[in-house]
């Protein structure tokens, strides 16, 4: 880390972002990838979003959190993506610090977000499984748009007070994060000074966002399974795993990454971990989503096969 010529008293006017430039040769392959993933999962998010607006049998809170989880994955890549194909196809790889402020206040909001939305869609679940006969009852509309106001809302005020925390502290002029992005555990461990009550602060937000969640999705699942292996009808069993292990997989896509990140102390976190971590949970995951929901979902590939009839037989 160096010190730079143009910064005011109290931050750098501009980060540069170190990325992969000890690996010059993984910056081509990676553009390359980044610039055929973002398009691929923004038609693939949208897609999911028009078929479950458009088809009335996908009318029900599965599809309505889905369509949710779909537009959060839409924001989620884009607040990291763009940034990063613009430093890699340059010389200079930097970010201001209003644009890296911004990514932190972004990114962190779309990832807590999709924490906790990941975990209201298995409590759908565990509805629709162990409580059908009440399903209708529980997850009426205003109760789905006022779970999913709630964790919009817990998102936001979460990662706004971290991001706003983190960028109190003070980087003594130092303006290189050896990161792809701006992102909170790598501005703690670049700060210097006192910074225990920060990492104190992240962990305890960890164990909310990410952590309880967690928790209550696996309670979830284990009861959909002591559920499942109640049912006698092998088709039923089929049936309900089927509609269940499309979440589970990406729940532990998302969740495994993002732990092994953020439940360690900053300190503590080696070189290049923060950026596989970064393209994994940002990239890859919602890159993947939709496919994954797509491929194992029969009524998602029905919704689209007539989406896409209709757009055929129109013209």
């Amino acid at each position: 880390m160096i010190k730079t010529g143009a910064m005011n008293s109290s931050h750098p006017e501009e980060f540069i972002l170190l990325g992969f430039s000890d690996r010059p040769w993984l910056e081509l392959p990676l553009f390359a990838i980044l610039l055929i993933t973002y398009p691929m999962a923004m038609v693939g998010n949208v897609a999911i979003i028009l078929v479950s607006r458009l088809d009335a049998r996908l009318h029900s809170p599965m599809y309505f959190f889905l369509t949710n989880l779909s537009f959060l994955d839409m924001c989620y890549i884009t607040s990291i993506v763009p940034q990063m194909l613009l430093n890699l196809g340059r010389a200079r790889k930097t970010i201001s610090y209003i644009g890296c402020a911004a990514q932190l206040y972004f990114f962190h909001t779309m990832g807590g977000t999709e924490c906790l939305i990941l975990a209201i869609m298995s409590f759908d679940r565990y509805v629709a499984i162990c409580k059908p006969l009440h399903y209708t009852l529980i997850m009426n509309p205003r109760v789905c748009i006022l779970l999913v106001s709630t964790v919009w809302l817990t998102g936001i005020t979460f990662a706004v007070s971290e991001a706003t925390a983190t960028l109190q502290l003070s980087l003594c002029g130092l303006n290189k994060l050896d990161h792809l992005l701006c992102e909170i555990p790598v501005l703690i461990k670049a700060a210097c000074g006192e910074k225990a009550a920060n990492e104190l602060m992240l962990s305890v937000v960890c164990i909310f966002m990410l952590a309880v969640p967690l928790c209550l999705i696996l309670a979830s699942y284990a009861c959909i399974g002591l559920a499942v292996f109640k049912v006698k009808s092998s088709e039923g069993r089929r049936k309900a795993f089927g509609t269940c292990s499309s979440h589970l997989i990406v729940v532990f896509l998302f969740y495994g990454p993002a732990i092994s990140m953020y439940i360690q102390p900053p300190s503590s976190i080696s070189r290049d971990q923060p950026k596989f971590m970064a393209l994994f949970y940002g990239v890859v995951t919602p890159a993947l989503n939709p496919f994954i929901y797509t491929l194992r979902n029969k009524d998602v590939k029905g919704a689209l096969v007539n989406l896409v009839r209709g757009i055929f037989t129109s013209k």
